[in-house]
């Protein structure tokens, strides 16, 4: 998909259908031309992620207009931090994922345990702050220092303590994929433990 706005919708659908993210938030992103394109605030809450493209709300990533828009998603300020900070990035997700939330929630990182999730790494979590707030945008910047390479060849990702998942990529597919296969891969160190 070429269209921004319509592979944003998609992809919402998707992380919804699979449990890549939940009623109560997150927000999709993608980078064009100096441009980003956002899911809309509520997205969850009021539109189930049943989005249409023209739902998306764009505009400049070089200036702060968007931060007016109140439609502009609560946690973009994290995504504009991410675009200008790290030029590789084209694309981030930040989300609730079922199997990522209890490491979130008792603040573990994510060991990658899957021949398919070594090239992420381990999962960090980042220092916690407010939610939508430019302290907490500025530790998700931090999180992601050093990472660079990971982005460019798929993605990187970082935990934020109580709260989520931020996976930054090269393409808004990939980073779905990233998401995903992060996501199985908490799932597979939570059911070890059961196994045990």
């Amino acid at each position: 998909m070429d269209n921004l706005p319509e592979l944003i919708t998609y992809v919402g659908q998707v992380m919804f259908e699979r449990r890549l993210t939940d009623i109560s938030g997150g927000n999709i992103s993608a980078r064009q031309e100096g441009m980003i394109y956002i899911s809309p605030r509520y997205a969850g809450g009021r539109q189930h992620w049943h989005l249409k493209p023209e739902d998306i709300v764009s505009g400049s990533i070089h200036d702060d207009s968007l931060l007016t828009n109140p439609r502009f998603s609560r946690e973009g300020k994290a995504h504009l931090a991410i675009y200008r900070s790290f030029p590789e990035a084209e694309a981030v997700i930040h989300a609730h994922p079922f199997h990522v939330q209890p490491f979130v929630v008792a603040h573990k990182p994510i060991e990658p345990v899957l021949e398919s999730t070594q090239k992420f790494g381990v999962i960090e979590v980042i220092k916690p702050a407010p939610s939508h707030s430019s302290e907490l945008a500025n530790n998700i910047v931090a999180g992601f220092k050093g990472k660079e390479d990971r982005i460019r060849k798929q993605a990187a990702a970082v935990l934020i303590p109580n709260h989520g998942i931020v996976v930054v990529g090269p393409n808004l597919l990939a980073t779905l994929d990233a998401l995903e296969r992060i996501d199985w891969n908490a799932w597979c160190i939570l059911a070890q433990r059961m196994l045990a």
